[in-house]
């Protein structure tokens, strides 16, 4: 198997479905292609980026291809053990479904105001009522989880899982932006900044040589 990713210092998704194969345990190999450059240009025109419209990430397996973090995850979902990515508990699962569907298809507004970038540490970086808006919405996701189910480990049902992976993103967002949280979000927090999928992910974007002057805070936020 080929993952195709982006720049992992900014790129969400990319994160996303590089979890979900970690996850899986499933040897892989990886191709970073840096975003929004003279190589993504060159490469968006080439089959490997054809199926996925010119977006990543991409898993080629064979002949077989499959586009998007969400259905990238169900792919590997469907190889692993049950209960490597999705509750095995009924109620759980479908919640946990809900909000990586949720997380897939919303929270546009902290999307578009925080991108992504976990090499930087941004002070007084203001929110919008939107923005807030969101994280407050994340939070009662997450709050609502950890109570209803959170009870067999640190993360949001209990064990690492799916919808874990779905969030990380959000969760290094809140940390450059230095989002204030509430104790038990900090904890969960903590738990996926820790996770050592994670840690990998962050390790190597510490290493990237690209920059996206787009996504680097202005002298006035840094």
């Amino acid at each position: 198997m080929k993952l195709v990713i982006g720049n992992r210092a900014y790129s969400s998704w990319s994160m996303r479905g590089w979890l979900a194969l970690k996850a899986s345990g499933a040897a892989f190999e990886e191709l970073v292609v840096p975003l929004f450059g003279k190589e993504w240009d060159e490469a968006r025109g080439g089959n490997e980026f054809a199926p996925g419209g010119g977006k990543v990430p991409i898993l080629w397996d064979g002949d077989n291809v499959v586009w998007d973090s969400l259905a990238i995850i169900e792919t590997m979902a469907e190889r692993a053990e049950p209960g490597t990515f999705w509750p095995e508990d009924a109620d759980a699962r479908a919640m946990a479904r809900s909000m990586a569907a949720e997380m897939h298809s919303s929270f546009m507004a902290l999307r578009r105001d925080l991108p992504m970038n976990t090499r930087r540490r941004i002070d007084d970086h203001p929110l919008s009522a939107e923005v807030r808006t969101d994280i407050e919405r994340i939070l009662t996701l997450w709050a609502q989880a950890r109570a209803r189910h959170g009870s067999g480990g640190d993360y949001l049902f209990g064990t690492w899982s799916a919808v874990d992976m779905m969030f990380a993103p959000v969760v290094t967002r809140f940390v450059t932006y230095k989002v204030p949280l509430p104790p038990f979000a900090i904890t969960y927090a903590e738990a996926v900044l820790h996770h050592p999928h994670v840690v990998e992910w962050i390790e190597l974007a510490e290493d990237e040589p690209w920059v996206i002057e787009a996504y680097e805070p202005s002298d006035k936020d840094a």
